[in-house]
């Protein structure tokens, strides 16, 4: 292959991944600017990306935007902080003038400070709905009848008595209209007994069966979900796409984020109670390759993973963690609770104590990501 060859390969999953995750670093950060300007607090800076700057400009309120050369974060540096993470400059603090004080992002009210925190994660959220919404809106809704084709020998499905040629009507006598919707279900219900209402050539039946946890491959790793037995009926004739107005649209993309909020909260919950694997941890570099990879299905798809991502983001940031979104809001709750700050050194070793988690979360999913890719290599060698 040619030098050429091998830049344009690269180049097939670096672009998209730029593109998705300075979307959702770009959005992450609008939200603290935004509400951060709304509160009356001076922005001395709005980077995308980190380290050297490849292009800036200084706004009329003079804000520094900068794009920088490290597309992996962004950040907004609010007037009085030390750095992006709104660690305070204490010294300066101390000998700011009144004037400059009044619109520095430390000064300012407690619930101010915590609605500027709160503001990136939910703008991720938001972006989500708003991503979704639109695909359901321009695109529509591939939707596969849940009509079963094949049971698997020992199965939960076998066990439960359930038949090739079964169209489930319902799952608890909650309505479904496709197969992902069954899947969806049974995935997060697992070892937990479930009533099908199922039509089997005009008949109608009540068949009881209880998922088993088993791994299943995702683009991101191996997961534990509930499984049935039972596989769909892929035909042409068996497919159809729904297309919806703007309304129902927006109705299905919060249900859709909702339902991408609960997987990963569920995930989170499960690595550390023990029942998750951590081999979906990802880092940059699965991240890329996924982003490569919907880039060829389309636009669609490498938005929906971009709405995704944005939840995963949003979601992380708001863990308790002493220098994410979390711990700040945590740290504020404790002083609105006690009525003064916690004393400085404590969360001067919160933030340390942070950095060191995080930091170590990032090594240990690149460290996942060079695994599966030397795994791959000796597979295919």
């Amino acid at each position: 292959m040619s030098i050429i060859a091998h830049i344009w390969s690269v180049g097939e999953y670096i672009v998209p991944f730029i593109f998705v995750l300075s979307l959702v670093v770009f959005f992450h950060e609008m939200g603290h600017f935004l509400v951060g300007r709304w509160c009356g607090v001076k922005v001395d800076a709005f980077s995308l990306g980190f380290g050297p700057e490849i292009i800036s400009f200084v706004d009329r309120y003079g804000t520094r935007w900068r794009l920088a050369i490290l597309p992996l974060g962004g950040y907004v540096k609010f007037h009085g902080d030390a750095n992006g993470a709104s660690v305070t400059d204490e010294e300066a603090a101390a000998a700011m003038p009144a004037q400059e004080r009044a619109v520095s992002f430390f000064a300012q009210k407690v619930w101010k400070r915590a609605a500027i925190v709160a503001a990136g994660p939910i703008a991720n959220f938001i972006l989500a709905i708003v991503i979704f919404t639109g695909v359901f809106y321009f695109n529509g809704r591939a939707v596969l009848l849940p009509l079963v084709d094949n049971v698997a020998a020992g199965s939960a499905a076998q066990d439960a008595g359930f038949q090739s040629g079964d169209l489930i009507v319902a799952i608890d006598h909650s309505k479904i209209d496709s197969f992902e919707d069954m899947q969806r279900i049974v995935q997060t219900s697992s070892d937990t007994a479930l009533t099908f209402d199922v039509d089997r050539q005009g008949k109608m039946l009540e068949l009881v069966a209880t998922p088993r946890r088993r791994e299943i491959k995702t683009p991101f790793g191996t997961t534990r979900v509930g499984v049935l037995g039972v596989e769909a009926g892929a035909k042409p004739e068996n497919w159809h796409v729904q297309h919806f107005g703007f309304g129902e649209s927006f109705k299905r993309a919060t249900s859709e984020t909702w339902y991408v909020v609960a997987r990963t909260g569920s995930y989170v919950g499960g690595l550390v109670m023990g029942r998750e694997s951590t081999d979906q941890l990802s880092g940059p570099i699965r991240i890329a390759e996924v982003s490569g990879e919907m880039a060829k299905i389309g636009l669609a798809a490498l938005l929906n993973l971009a709405a995704i991502l944005s939840i995963s983001v949003g979601i992380l940031n708001l863990l308790p963690i002493p220098l994410l979104d979390g711990g700040h809001l945590f740290y504020y709750a404790v002083e609105a609770a006690q009525g003064k700050a916690m004393h400085e050194k404590a969360q001067e070793f919160g933030f340390k104590l942070g950095l060191t988690l995080v930091a170590g979360l990032m090594i240990f999913a690149t460290y996942n990501d060079i695994v599966r890719l030397t795994r791959q290599f000796l597979h295919l060698g």
